[in-house]
């Protein structure tokens, strides 16, 4: 039995080569295998490619960069133009006003750097007892060191031994239930609360009425700053530009990656808020001993700037809010399935919760066979979509009867 020459990530080690598939072309929302066979791309990649595959928009203005300024470091002085105005259309849409961009190359980078940035802030302002981060469970920051302290999911915490100290997690919809770790801990001890406005890869929950703000709320009487993870929601997916911004509630720091490029490159950041900053900033001689090699790499921000514009000729994000009612209202009349728990989501973030004995593993392979991806999401037992924020209705409709069809076969 044939190993494949990469280790790949979360996938079982001993897995013969033969049996992964491999694509090789991609275009608009659908992508083809070696074999010529082609998918409709249900989760835009890992809920990333929102202006979909193949966009010569995005293709150009890489290859342009790359014939210009290819590569260099933005460390101390240097900086270069596509990282300026990325971090400038980036502040346009998000909510927090007077911020700054700190660039990463993905989305486990800016969790783990939004940790070090906030500690380091209490710190700078005279609070460095305030260490303790709260999040939730089923929750879901990246795969970095202080992402998986802060992470609720055992299968991605419990293989890797002893976690940074000063991690807590509380039941992932209870605003009493964080209140009493905040008191339990200490409110001069919280360092933040870090919450995605919609649960990603734990199952695709959406915040009950009035959590968000209850989690603002809370972190102003404790003095605590808020932290929104939204490496998924940013960029459209909810059908607004940022989840803050759908669910009307202003953190002190954002983080995001994926669709800030659509995937065309990588490349993720941490929007700092006002407060937060002054810490930083208070101290002329204060140095920042932080950042990443590839943080505000030019062909990755031109990437970025030229998805962005697109986005916003285009209006994907309104996009997302027609396609998304268009798939919950298509998932909704399977509800009645007996092999279905639950529909829920947001916008073009939905999933659908499977009842015993269906599992989401054995039920994306299914979907597989028939010519659409979906992404198992095995702690809830559920399965997400989260297609490209251009999928068509037709497309939609495709997606919709091969998860009834798979439903029927399984069931």
């Amino acid at each position: 039995m044939a190993l494949p020459s990469v280790l790949h990530p979360f996938a079982v080690p001993s897995r013969p080569a033969e049996d992964y598939l491999e694509i090789v072309r991609a275009e608009g929302c659908r992508i083809w295998d070696a074999a010529g066979r082609s998918y409709l791309d249900g989760t835009a990649s890992l809920w990333y490619c929102a202006a979909g595959h193949g966009r010569r928009e995005i293709i150009d203005a890489i290859c342009a960069q790359l014939g210009e300024l290819d590569a260099f470091h933005t460390f101390a002085r240097f900086t270069n133009p596509p990282e300026q105005r990325l971090a400038e259309l980036i502040l346009e849409l998000e909510p927090i006003p007077e911020a700054r961009v700190l660039f990463t190359c993905g989305g486990s980078e800016a969790i783990d750097s939004a940790i070090k940035l906030i500690r380091a802030g209490h710190k700078a302002a005279g609070e460095g007892g305030r260490t303790v981060f709260l999040s939730r469970h089923y929750a879901y920051h990246g795969v970095m060191l202080g992402g998986t302290s802060a992470a609720g999911l055992p299968a991605n915490r419990d293989p890797f031994g002893t976690l940074l100290p000063d991690f807590y997690q509380v039941d992932r919809d209870s605003l009493d239930a964080m209140r009493d770790a905040v008191a339990y801990h200490g409110a001069d001890r919280i360092a933040a609360i870090m919450a995605e406005p919609v649960i990603g890869a734990g199952g695709v929950f959406p915040p009950p009425e009035g959590y968000l703000q209850g989690l603002r709320e809370l972190c102003d009487e404790c003095g605590a700053l808020l932290v929104f993870d939204e490496v998924i929601t940013g960029f459209g997916r909810l059908g607004s530009w940022f989840g803050s911004s759908h669910y009307g509630v202003t953190p002190d720091a954002i983080t995001f990656a994926k669709a800030v490029t659509s995937g065309y490159q990588p490349l993720g950041g941490v929007i700092v808020g006002s407060r937060l900053r002054e810490w930083l900033e208070a101290d002329p001689s204060y140095m920042l001993t932080h950042g990443n090699t590839y943080g505000g790499h030019p062909t990755c921000c031109a990437a970025g700037v030229a998805n962005i514009e697109l986005m916003r000729s285009e209006d994907l994000p309104a996009r997302a809010a027609s396609a998304g009612a268009h798939l919950r209202a298509g998932l909704d009349r399977l509800a009645g399935h007996a092999g279905v728990a639950e529909v829920r989501g947001e916008g073009l973030m939905q999933a659908i919760g499977l009842n015993a004995p269906l599992t989401a593993g054995v039920f994306t392979e299914a979907l597989l066979e028939h010519g659409v991806i979906g992404r198992a999401l095995g702690y809830a037992n559920s399965v997400a979509f989260s297609p490209p924020l251009i999928i068509s209705e037709e497309e939609v409709d495709e997606l919709v009867a091969a998860t009834g069809t798979v439903l029927d076969e399984l069931s």
